[in-house]
C-alpha cells in the first residue's frame, strides 16, 4: 500500500472512532445501608433536643414550620432535595452517631434517640396544614366634598404555600413553609358599597422582580384615602423574616377600573 492510500485509510479509521457513541457516565449509585441506619429520631449532642425524624426517604424536622425534605446518601455526602440541593460532608456514620460538615463548616454531632418522648414529639410537630391563624379587619374613615367614607380590609389566610430557603442555627439548609393571604377590600358610603374585591399577589407580579415576588407574601393592605378620580389603597409585599418590603398604590376609579403603581 502506497502513502497515500495509507494516510486515506487512517483518516477513515479515525473519523469511524469519532463517530462512536460516548459512553454515558453511571449515575452515582445511593448507599441504602447508610439510609437504613439513619431512619428513626436524631438529637443534637450540643443541646440534647431533637432535632430530625428520618422515615423512608424523607427529614422531617422538629420545627413545625420546616417543609420536610426527600433525601439520598451518595459516596460520603447527605444530599437533601427540594427547591435548591444542598449537601453535607459525612464525617462519621454508625448505628447510633451521625456526624455531617454543616453549611457553615462545622461539624454538627446527632444521636440516635431511643427515647419514647422523643419520639411522640416529633410525630405531633410535622407539618401536615396551614397554621391557624384569624382572620385581620381593619377600616378607616375619610371624609371628602363632606362625604364620610369608610374602607374596610379584611386579611384572609389561606392554604397557599410560600417556601423560603433559610439556614438554621445547626447550619442546616431548610425550607421554612409561610402562607399566603388573600385580601378583601370594599368602600361604603353608609350602608352603601361602593366598590369590593379580593386582591392577591398575582395581582402585582408585573410591579415585583420574579425572584422576590415567588418568595414574597401579600402581608397587608391599607384604605388611605378619596379623591374626584375615586378610592385608594396600598398594599404590601414582603419576603418573610427581611428587612425590606414592597408597597405598591392602588387607584380605583368610580366606576371599578383599578390600576397599580409601585412607590419609589
Amino acid at each position: 500500500m502506497n502513502r497515500i492510500s495509507t494516510l486515506i485509510a487512517c483518516i477513515s479509521l479515525l473519523a469511524a472512532c469519532s463517530n462512536q457513541p460516548k459512553k454515558q457516565e453511571k449515575p452515582e449509585e445511593e448507599d441504602l445501608r447508610a439510609k437504613e441506619l439513619l431512619q428513626g429520631i436524631w438529637v443534637d449532642d450540643m443541646t440534647e433536643t431533637p432535632l430530625i425524624r428520618i422515615k423512608g426517604d424523607s427529614i422531617y424536622y422538629i420545627d413545625e414550620s420546616v417543609h420536610p425534605a426527600t433525601f439520598k446518601i451518595i459516596g460520603d455526602s447527605l444530599k437533601t432535595y427540594g427547591q435548591q440541593t444542598a449537601s453535607y460532608h459525612i464525617k462519621k456514620q454508625g448505628e447510633y452517631f451521625f456526624w455531617i460538615e454543616s453549611a457553615m463548616g462545622e461539624i454538627l454531632q446527632l444521636s440516635k434517640s431511643e427515647n419514647t418522648v422523643d419520639s411522640l414529639l416529633s410525630q405531633e410537630t410535622i407539618p401536615s396544614q396551614k397554621p391557624d391563624r384569624e382572620v385581620i379587619q381593619k377600616d378607616h374613615i375619610v371624609h371628602f366634598n363632606n362625604i364620610r367614607y369608610r374602607g374596610y380590609v379584611y386579611i384572609n389566610p389561606t392554604d397557599i404555600k410560600v417556601i423560603q430557603p433559610e439556614i438554621t442555627e445547626e447550619g442546616l439548609e431548610i425550607e421554612n413553609v409561610y402562607y399566603d393571604n388573600i385580601i378583601h377590600i370594599c368602600v361604603y358610603e353608609g350602608k352603601k358599597s361602593l366598590f369590593a374585591r379580593d386582591m392577591k399577589k398575582g395581582d402585582f407580579e408585573p410591579l415585583i422582580p420574579a425572584e422576590y415576588f415567588r418568595r414574597s407574601i401579600l402581608t397587608d393592605m391599607d384604605f388611605v384615602g378619596v379623591d374626584a378620580k375615586g378610592y385608594q389603597y396600598q398594599a404590601t409585599l414582603c419576603i418573610p423574616n427581611s428587612a425590606t418590603c414592597y408597597l405598591i398604590n392602588i387607584s380605583i376609579t368610580k366606576d371599578g377600573d383599578i390600576s397599580y403603581e409601585l412607590c419609589q
